[in-house]
């Protein structure tokens, strides 16, 4: 592997600020990657939501692929200098290095060199949202009828292999009162103070830890109200919720979304209604399963320790699960995942594109 090289093609791709609200970024980062792949591929196109994303493969015609190698290939908002990549001896820092710009390129690298000469079909899955929910990349090409009987998602984890991650609720606390002036607090309703409340009732019932633990945490990732003078009571006001559970979570796990509504509003005080945007389940593959054992091999091969993770985080693989395919997170190394200071271990990078290339090829 020319490391260089790669690293040169990295830093394009870590230079495009391809967050959701960047739909113009979005298209090019995936294009800096297709053109990483090159030709001699089938490029078949896709676009829900204003997201775009791709689905690259040998043939004219999509198969059901025996493998398919998912990548994002957006981030998540980061200050202007974060899309300028450095190197620090052994680290790449840049918004994306860790999660995932580097794995996608590394997954894009090991397609390119080794698809056509596999004797089954493997394609390699781009998308541009996996950070604002997967819904209009890997969902939406599931929908449209893409299928295969076993899915690598590059997501960060050091080369060791993620057979769990938690489940995901998303949650809207909407808070009603009654404005009044501000002097005047007993004429209003102050929807802010029940919000806040609510918010408290909840984060005492799932604290945060103070280490990891595999439990349900809560963070709350918003509070806001329309209000904008500062002698006025707030009428309205909302916060953002996002919940992430185990299996063992029965509050959660196998509930519906108006069962979980249900739940979180014994939390909520009198005018406060919780409004649940998606609730996913949590994710699992069989560690027994062949191609699982074949990864294990190809990690160990490169003098790894091919460890099973559990991860809090949800990634796109929890929507092959939903539809009983096996899905693992596999990705290179690094730290600061959504941080000031998130970087790629650059010494991971080539062990783990010969260790997904001899998996592919051992299979």
């Amino acid at each position: 592997m020319d490391t260089e090289s790669f690293l040169s093609a990295a830093c394009d791709l870590l230079a495009v600020a391809s967050t959701a609200d960047r739909p113009e970024d979005l298209y090019r980062a995936l294009g800096l990657v297709l053109d990483f792949v090159g030709p001699g591929f089938t490029v078949e196109r896709f676009e829900s939501g204003g997201k775009p994303s791709a689905l690259v493969y040998p043939g004219p015609r999509r198969p059901h692929f025996r493998v398919i190698l998912n990548a994002h290939l957006d981030v998540v908002p980061g200050l202007p200098d974060q899309f300028r990549p450095r190197r620090d001896g052994a680290r790449l820092y840049a918004r994306g290095a860790q999660d995932m710009k580097v794995s996608a390129l590394a997954a894009a690298q090991v397609f390119r060199d080794a698809a056509l000469a596999l004797p089954y079909p493997v394609g390699l899955q781009l998308v541009t949202d996996e950070e604002t929910g997967g819904r209009d990349g890997t969902l939406h090409q599931l929908d449209q009828g893409v299928s295969a009987d076993f899915a690598i998602i590059g997501e960060q984890s050091g080369l060791r292999i993620v057979t769990d991650s938690k489940g995901m609720v998303t949650v809207n606390l909407r808070a009603a009162g009654r404005g009044a002036h501000g002097a005047y607090p007993w004429l209003g309703d102050n929807a802010l103070l029940k919000l806040i409340r609510s918010v408290d009732a909840i984060l005492a019932a799932y604290p945060i830890p103070e280490e990891e633990a595999w439990r349900t945490t809560v963070n709350l990732a918003r509070i806001e109200t329309p209000n904008t003078a500062l002698n006025q009571i707030p009428a309205l006001a909302q916060a953002w919720l996002d919940i992430r559970y185990p299996p063992q979570d029965a509050d959660f796990s196998g509930r519906t979304a108006e069962q979980v509504t249900a739940h979180l509003a014994a939390f909520c005080a009198p005018g406060v209604t919780p409004a649940v945007a998606h609730a996913d389940p949590p994710h699992h593959a069989d560690p027994g399963r062949p191609e699982i054992a074949r990864l294990a091999r190809a990690v160990r091969d490169q003098g790894y320790r091919p460890d099973f993770l559990r991860k809090h985080g949800a990634a796109d693989g929890r929507f092959y699960s939903q539809r009983g395919i096996d899905a693992v997170i596999f990705g290179v190394g690094g730290g600061g995942q959504h941080g000031a200071d998130e970087f790629v271990d650059i010494t991971t990078i080539a062990p783990y594109c010969r260790a997904l290339e001899a998996f592919l090829r051992a299979g």
